[in-house]
C-alpha cells in the first residue's frame, strides 16, 4: 500500500506539540457546522499547501500554491486571496475573537494588495506567508482565549493609520486641487 505524505503539524510561535496532544480543539465553535472540515490538522494542511509545501533544494526557501498561482496575471492573486479566506471563515466558526479576525483579514489583504505588483509582489507573497501567519494566530488565540498581546493592538493601530492615510490622501488631493482652482480665478 502506498504511503500517504502528510504535512508536518507546525505549532505556532515556537511551541512544540506533544505527540499525545490532540490535533483538534473544537470547544470554542460558534456553531457545530464544519467541525471536521475546520480541524487543526485540516487547517494546517491547507496553510502548508498554500504557503510552504515546496522547497527549493539547497536553500531555506519554501513556497506553496499561493506563490505559484500568483504568477497568473490578474487572476492569480484573487484566487490566492479566496483560498486564504477559508482560514478566516474557519477562525470565525471556531470562535476566534474579532480583533484576531481583523488581523487575519489584514494579513490576507496585505498579501493580495502587494502581490498584485508584478514579480516583486509574487516574491513578497512567498516571503509573507499570510496563511501560515493566520494559522498561527488562530491556534494562539484558541489556546489563549481573550488574551490579546500588545502586538495585536499595535498592528491594528498601524493598520488603521495606514488605512486612514490611504483614504484621506485622495480627499486631501481633491481639496487642494479645488482650493488651487478657486485661487486662480
Amino acid at each position: 500500500m502506498p504511503q500517504i505524505n502528510r504535512p508536518e503539524i507546525l505549532a505556532p510561535e515556537g511551541r512544540q506539540l506533544a505527540p499525545s496532544e490532540p490535533q483538534t480543539r473544537l470547544p470554542g465553535h460558534r456553531t457545530n457546522y464544519g467541525q471536521g472540515l475546520f480541524s487543526d490538522e485540516n487547517l494546517d494542511r491547507l496553510s502548508h499547501l498554500l504557503d510552504d509545501c515546496f522547497h527549493i533544494p539547497g536553500t531555506p526557501i519554501r513556497f506553496g500554491l499561493d506563490g505559484i498561482v500568483g504568477f497568473i496575471p490578474g487572476l492569480g492573486d484573487v484566487l490566492g486571496g479566496i483560498a486564504s479566506c477559508i482560514l478566516l471563515v474557519a477562525g470565525w466558526f471556531r470562535g476566534v475573537p474579532y480583533v484576531t479576525l481583523i488581523r487575519m483579514v489584514a494579513n490576507v489583504a496585505i498579501e493580495v494588495a502587494v502581490g498584485a505588483v508584478p514579480i516583486l509582489g509574487n516574491l513578497f507573497d512567498i516571503a509573507w506567508k499570510a496563511n501560515r501567519r493566520n494559522y498561527a494566530l488562530l491556534i494562539r488565540h484558541l489556546e489563549q482565549p481573550h488574551q490579546h498581546t500588545w502586538r495585536d493592538w499595535v498592528f491594528l493601530l498601524l493598520l488603521a493609520a495606514a488605512l486612514g492615510v490611504v483614504l484621506l490622501a485622495p480627499l486631501a488631493a481633491i481639496v487642494a486641487l479645488l482650493w488651487r482652482l478657486h485661487l486662480t480665478r
